[in-house]
């Protein structure tokens, strides 16, 4: 997909671990915390540098309509996690790092540009979010663990709003939509073209990359582990009939032949074998139903 992936370092967790830090700095001093983290123009030019990036790891500045703070928190940091793993990952680091440092100092410098205050975590919510749609647009998400949606119209939406309110006058989306811009043009800008022509025959020499696998195993897994844990028969039967509708018939299944996805090298998410390994375990897993009570024996009359 990239012209380069690279080595994947994990900087996810370096952004996790800032997100976490600042929220509760925030907690002691709101205001205070956001007087000393938040960008403009006359606070960089009086040389506090470190404003241009840490703008981006707090939820002072923005709020999800009536959600309170730490759930926003939650939220920044699940999209995070599902979404920068699975880009550093297909990307490389070196790529994911120019990539927030484009988004983050264009929206910035757009900032400085207009004379607006930063402050909020717009390259997780937008830029990070635009990108992810687009290499995975099939990926479902179930919103409050109910809702089907598929990420493209997640971010279709975001993309709507952030429009709307550039377009209505909310100056610091301007700058926001132009980070998000500059950020997806870098994304554009490393993809390797595939022609249509060449798509059937370089998809017959090499086997199919199996990122789209990794993520969709990676969220069957949370689901897995949730119907086990709770023992929902019905949840159970249920995984386990979509498992056995997408089992690949004569694969060489990793060993042990066992559902291992904590193991160090994770190979089960990635695994083609997969489906079969999970509904076999869940089989094993499965409370057994319960037996109707033996009838009470009958004492014989006596004589």
């Amino acid at each position: 997909m990239f012209r380069k992936r690279g080595e994947n370092l994990h900087t996810v967790y370096v952004f996790l671990f800032l997100n976490v830090a600042f929220f509760f700095l925030e907690y002691q001093d709101a205001k205070k915390f956001a007087t000393l983290f938040s960008f403009d123009r006359a606070s960089f030019l009086a040389g506090q540098y470190w404003r241009i990036f840490t703008y981006q790891f707090t939820q002072a500045g923005q709020g999800w309509f009536f959600f309170p703070k730490p759930l926003v928190l939650f939220f920044t940091l699940l999209i995070l996690y599902v979404m920068g793993m699975a880009v550093e990952e297909e990307w490389g680091t070196a790529h994911f790092l120019a990539f927030f440092l484009v988004s983050t100092l264009t929206t910035a410098g757009l900032a400085w540009w207009l004379g607006v205050p930063l402050l909020g975590s717009y390259f997780v919510n937008f830029t990070l979010l635009f990108v992810y749609a687009s290499l995975f647009p099939e990926q479902t998400f179930y919103l409050f663990a109910v809702l089907p949606i598929r990420v493209r119209w997640l971010a279709y939406v975001a993309g709507g709003l952030l429009i709307y309110g550039a377009a209505v006058g909310g100056v610091t989306n301007i700058a926001v939509l132009g980070g998000s811009l500059a950020g997806y043009g870098y994304y554009l800008l490393q993809r390797i073209p595939r022609p249509r022509m060449k798509r059937a025959a370089a998809s017959a020499e090499a086997p199919a990359a199996p990122d789209m696998t990794a993520v969709r195993n990676a969220g069957r897994f949370v689901a897995i582990k949730r119907a086990v844990a709770s023992g929902a028969d019905a949840d159970i039967a249920r995984l386990v009939a979509q498992c056995d509708r997408e089992t690949v018939r004569g694969v060489n299944i990793c060993p042990p032949v066992d559902y291992k996805p904590e193991g160090a090298d994770g190979y089960c998410i990635r695994c083609e074998g997969f489906a079969e390994c999970s509904a076999r375990y869940m089989r094993l897993q499965r409370p057994a139903p319960a037996q109707a009570p033996a009838p009470a024996a009958v004492a014989e009359p006596t004589a």
